[in-house]
């Protein structure tokens, strides 16, 4: 299967086409191989938990991941697991950063066959366990802090592949090997909270004026935390049929953050107009989803410009 990305003209000029390949992860790792000087790769295969509630005992940061090389994964000794905590709130904790240091390493006997027939391992860290290895206790923590949890892969030969060794390429959404997972603090929501059709009104202009077309949306549920809007673009462009994208948006203990976001989208080539959360942040009531408000910047790219944008979402009863 192959997969098309299009960088789309806001201004109805020119569309650039970008093709990118989509194969099986043999072929993707084949490609990645032939152009870089690297030795292995470590693969997401699946996320269980990356979220940690507050005040819940049993919650966990797991990850599986496979392993990758030029030899079927029979090159790589062991991978280290590095830890750390991040303090990103002001009122629980501040100043309490502790720098990451080896937590565990896992060696190639601990490695299971895979469906491809290359090496897996899973890891599992309990926040109890999280707290302990860094010296901190659950008041410590709050919403939107988390624990940096990085995967260093060891050869046989003393060569060593980490997060700082990556490309676009191993970063991207089919072949995901960032290495690098930072497991959240959260304040659980309620199920079914913040989704279904709601109104959406832009109150203030962006670059061009409607930046977010006013109408009903959808949004779901990402995870417990996360939202996604299905939102359509510049409504005033392209014939007047718009861009269809989503926004998305993390609810983080009383603050909604907003998500980035790259659109595509672009006047004349790259650099693309791309969204950022901004410096003004709103927040919810987890017991009244009827009503809440988006804040992000934009920055034009190519178009030129930027600006702030507010969008209000109102439940459809």
């Amino acid at each position: 299967m192959k997969m098309k990305k299009i960088v789309r003209n806001i201004m109805g000029i020119a569309s650039v086409l970008l093709i990118g390949a989509c194969e099986d992860s043999d072929k993707v790792f084949d490609e990645i191989t032939g152009n870089e000087t690297r030795g292995a790769v470590l693969r997401t295969v699946n996320i269980v938990s990356n979220e940690l509630p507050i005040g819940d005992d049993t919650a966990v940061f797991e990850v599986e991941l496979e392993v990758q090389d030029q030899e079927n994964g029979t090159l790589v000794d062991n991978v280290e697991i590095y830890l750390g905590f991040n303090d990103n709130t002001e009122n629980v904790g501040p100043g309490t950063d502790v720098e990451e240091q080896l937590y565990a390493t896992v060696n190639k006997s601990e490695f299971i066959v895979g469906e491809f027939g290359l090496p897996r391992f899973t890891i599992n860290i309990p926040l109890t366990d999280m707290l302990s290895f860094v010296g901190r206790n659950s008041t410590d923590i709050t919403g939107g802090d988390n624990f940096p949890v990085r995967f260093e892969l060891i050869l046989n030969d003393g060569r060593r592949y980490t997060n700082t060794d990556n490309s676009g390429t191993l970063t991207g959404a089919f072949f995901s090997s960032p290495f690098l997972y930072t497991p959240t603090v959260i304040c659980p929501i309620p199920e079914g909270a913040f989704t279904g059709t709601y109104t959406s009104v832009q109150n203030t202009p962006g670059l061009f004026g409607a930046t977010v077309r006013d109408a009903e949306v959808e949004i779901t549920t990402v995870s417990n935390t996360s939202r996604s809007i299905a939102v359509n673009l510049y409504p005033q462009f392209n014939g007047g049929a718009g861009f269809d994208d989503s926004l998305g948006f993390d609810l983080i203990c009383g603050d909604i953050l907003f998500i980035p976001l790259d659109t595509g989208l672009a006047c004349a080539g790259a650099p693309t107009i791309t969204y950022a959360p901004s410096e003004n942040t709103t927040t919810y009531d987890v017991d009244d989803d009827s009503e809440f408000t988006i804040i992000f910047d934009v920055d034009g790219g190519t178009c030129g410009g930027s600006a702030e944008v507010s969008v209000t979402f109102t439940k459809v009863e």
